[in-house]
């Protein structure tokens, strides 16, 4: 992350976004993103105060939706790969174009991997990948969601289930909770406040996969956003770090969403988790939104 501004709190951080771009994409999966991120801001009184910045990488110089809408790439998938380290956060849209990516074995499926890979070699830094719609389905294949829960579009839970189980056996690992929600997030820190056994909004689950605790009962209420910005203040680091190190996937935050509109419900809990919560609020407020939360999925040992 880059420092743009200073305040009484140190400075404020710009949070490096790439989304993964491939042909035949949706549309919505990422122009609905773009605008909730680019409308964030730290305070919302200074529009300086960006909280996002974001990148394109594609296969190829101009990539066309399913929709037809064409957007420039920044970068190809060669530099991507090699300023890889650079970036906060990926966003994996969804589209028809999935599926030949998985018939392929193409990017972003690569990128997503190495992506992985640097989070567990260096899980200091707090890193998130968000998978929109169908982009689920590129997660699984790589085996990324194993022993964790996610979603994807209503019409292809049983294709998810089908690629988490293929995977699962594959790496003799922990299935895959296929869920049907708005979004799911896995590997929350910051996000579930100072005690999360207080709060409600949290699936426990145990090594065996089942929930546990006093809070199984509400396993289907809605997420909340972590107020304030505190993830990003140094009393925190070390325990944030320690705790990453511990987690699947070396800490990676990892979001699942269902059907396109779902992709900006879930764009508001990232503003809300890594700028604050009233940011998220008022970007939500400008856009004239009603934001429809999902659940955060913490994995705990019992």
């Amino acid at each position: 992350m880059s420092a743009i501004a200073d305040t009484t709190d140190g400075p404020i951080e710009v949070i490096k976004v790439l989304f993964t771009l491939y042909p035949g994409y949706n549309t919505l999966d990422v122009a609905g993103p773009l605008e909730i991120l680019s409308r964030a801001l730290h305070d919302a009184k200074d529009k300086s105060s960006k909280g996002f910045e974001c990148q394109f990488v594609g296969t190829a110089a101009a990539m066309k939706s399913v929709q037809g809408l064409t957007i420039k790439a920044d970068m190809d998938y060669d530099d991507a790969n090699d300023e890889l380290e650079d970036f906060d956060v990926i966003i994996v849209p969804g589209g028809e174009g999935v599926f030949d990516i998985l018939d392929k074995n193409s990017e972003p499926l690569n990128l997503l991997t190495k992506y992985v890979d640097l989070q567990e070699k260096n899980p200091a830094k707090e890193r998130t990948i968000l998978a929109i719609d169908t982009g689920s389905l590129l997660l699984a294949q790589q085996g990324m969601l194993e022993g964790l829960a996610a979603t994807t579009h209503p019409d292809y839970y049983t294709r998810l289930e089908k690629i988490c189980q293929d995977a699962a056996t594959r790496d003799v690992s922990i299935r895959t909770d296929v869920m049907e929600e708005r979004y799911v997030v896995n590997n929350a820190r910051f996000d579930l406040g100072e005690n999360p056994d207080d709060n409600p909004y949290i699936i426990k689950k145990s090594r065996d996969g089942g929930p546990v605790g006093a809070n199984t009962e509400h396993a289907r209420r809605k997420s909340i956003a972590r107020k304030g910005s505190n993830a990003w203040k140094d009393s925190r680091r070390r325990e944030s770090i320690a705790r990453r190190a511990s987690m699947p996937l070396g800490g990676m935050r990892v979001i699942t969403t269902g059907g396109v509109t779902a992709g900006l419900d879930a764009s508001l809990y990232l503003v809300g988790s890594l700028v604050s919560h009233e940011s998220a609020l008022e970007v939500a407020r400008v856009m004239q939104y009603s934001w429809v939360k999902g659940v955060t999925v913490d994995a705990i040992d019992v």
